[in-house]
């Protein structure tokens, strides 16, 4: 029992540098360090355990095909962003809702569930959505929680709506294939946009001033020239989003190359139009290269952390924990929910997934 305790101990302290703001990685890393050098002296680890990590971990993640996916997808999400696509697309929707009160807010919910279909990563999708969308709603008078709120909520679909890479990561650890869990996660994530939408709408009538409509004054387009410009903007980007998700779908593609597909779809709508640069993809490709490494990064870490854990009983004590919750299935249904969303206050999934 000595040594489950100190797994115990071991992911209170790894919880516990979390909240000092620590890095993840280095969190991960750092807590098995130290816990391995206890469970040295304790006798309840030994030398030989340090053998397996790096083949485990070439195991599942470098030589995991399906991993492969994640530059592509993150790649084509940051030519969208660098391009100026989506803030093209945020105009136009824009432009298109103006009219109705709370029409911004659901502009920037369709643009951050095209955006989340586009990259599948959260931090990319809100950080993206907030530079380009609170300033307008700002300027348009906005209530300032309500804006921000819209823009959280739409940045968080990045996390269900496929190519999510939180499903990516969670098809190497469930014997089911990425295209069955994208294919299961697109309507509840539409379902989710949507009910986010009809809220910011009622929100808007309820509460007059709250999201006021665009002035018309500001409404540049109309009629056919609207009609125009939200074909050359909106239509291309979906139907590159929807070819992309239809060939995983359809088993005509997997992920790896679907996503490859996509990443040459989005340069190809740079240049088309006319916004590609060297420069431009320069800083996508690096922007990708930060995000896959930082992957990459955490999937090591927490391997390590996952293994010197297992190794002090850790594991098959947390199993005995949920195999005793009383309620059967839905007690463990939803218990597994409550310990999720308490470490999503501190952790993105991909951290919860890989530990």
């Amino acid at each position: 029992m000595g040594a489950e305790w100190l797994a115990i101990f071991m992911f209170v302290a790894f919880m516990a540098l979390i909240l000092t703001g620590y890095p993840v990685a280095f969190s991960f890393a750092g807590v098995a360090v130290v816990f391995f050098a206890f469970g040295l002296l304790t006798g309840d680890v030994s030398m030989a355990t340090l053998s397996g990590l790096f083949s485990k971990w070439f195991a599942d993640a470098v030589s995991n095909f399906t991993f492969l996916a994640i530059p592509f997808f993150v790649f084509m999400g940051s030519v969208f962003e660098k391009s100026g696509l989506a803030e093209r697309l945020l105009t136009t929707i824009g432009m298109v809702m103006g009219p109705v009160k709370g029409g911004m807010a659901v502009a920037v919910i369709i643009v951050g569930t095209l955006l989340a279909a586009a990259t599948g990563v959260v931090a990319a999708t809100v950080i993206v959505m907030g530079l380009i969308s609170l300033p307008v709603m700002i300027k348009y008078n906005y209530n300032h929680r309500l804006a921000t709120g819209v823009i959280t909520a739409s940045g968080t679909l990045a996390q269900l709506i496929p190519p999510s890479l939180v499903l990516i990561v969670l098809a190497s650890f469930l014997p089911v294939s990425v295209g069955e869990l994208f294919a299961g996660a697109l309507i509840p994530g539409i379902m989710l946009a949507v009910i986010y939408a009809i809220y910011a709408v009622v929100i808007a009538y309820l509460r007059p001033g709250t999201a006021p409509p665009i002035p018309e004054e500001e409404r540049t387009l109309s009629g056919w020239a609207l009609a125009a410009e939200a074909l050359r903007s909106i239509v291309p980007p979906i139907l590159l989003i929807l070819a992309v998700l239809g060939s995983i779908f359809f088993g005509i593609a997997t992920a790896s190359e679907a996503g490859a597909v996509g990443a040459l779809g989005a340069v190809l709508l740079a240049l088309g139009y006319r916004t590609l640069s060297w420069s431009m993809i320069r800083t996508a490709a690096k922007a990708t290269a930060d995000i896959t490494g930082l992957v990459l990064q955490i999937l090591f870490a927490s391997t390590f952390f996952a293994l010197v854990f297992d190794r002090l009983g850790g594991q098959n004590l947390v199993t005995q924990w949920l195999l005793d919750i009383p309620g059967g299935f839905w007690g463990f249904i939803i218990a597994a929910n409550i310990i999720v969303f308490l470490l999503g206050i501190n952790l993105e999934f991909l951290e919860i997934a890989s530990s």
